[in-house]
C-alpha cells in the first residue's frame, strides 16, 4: 500500500534509504538530490525511513467518564437547552470535556 505524501514533500522511503546508506558526504548529497543539508542530516541521524509522530506525545483523552457523561445527560434533560449550548455550559462546569 502507498502512502500519498502531502504535495510539499521531497522525500519518500526509497530517498531515506538511499541518504542513511550512502557514503558520500552531507553536502554532497544534498546537492546531488536537491536537498537542504538539514533534511540530508536529520535522516542521516535517524534509525528508520518512516515520518516521526506528529502531535502530542500522550494525547489528551476525549471521552468523558461514566458520571460526566450521567451530569451532561441529565443537565440537558433538567434544562432543554440545544446541544452547542449544553457543551459550552459542560466545557466550562467539567473543564475535560471535550468533543
Amino acid at each position: 500500500m502507498t502512502r500519498k505524501l502531502h504535495p510539499c514533500a521531497r522525500t519518500n522511503a526509497k530517498l531515506r534509504r538511499e541518504i542513511q546508506e550512502s557514503s558520500e558526504t552531507n553536502k554532497a548529497l544534498a546537492a546531488r538530490l536537491g536537498l537542504n543539508l538539514k533534511t540530508v542530516a536529520k535522516w542521516r541521524s535517524r534509525t528508520t525511513t518512516s515520518d516521526a509522530r506528529k502531535g502530542p506525545k500522550r494525547p489528551a483523552s476525549t471521552v468523558l467518564s461514566a458520571v460526566e457523561e450521567a451530569l451532561i445527560v441529565v443537565f440537558r434533560k433538567h434544562t432543554r437547552l440545544p446541544l452547542k449550548i449544553s457543551w459550552a455550559t459542560a466545557q466550562r462546569r467539567l473543564g475535560s470535556a471535550r468533543r
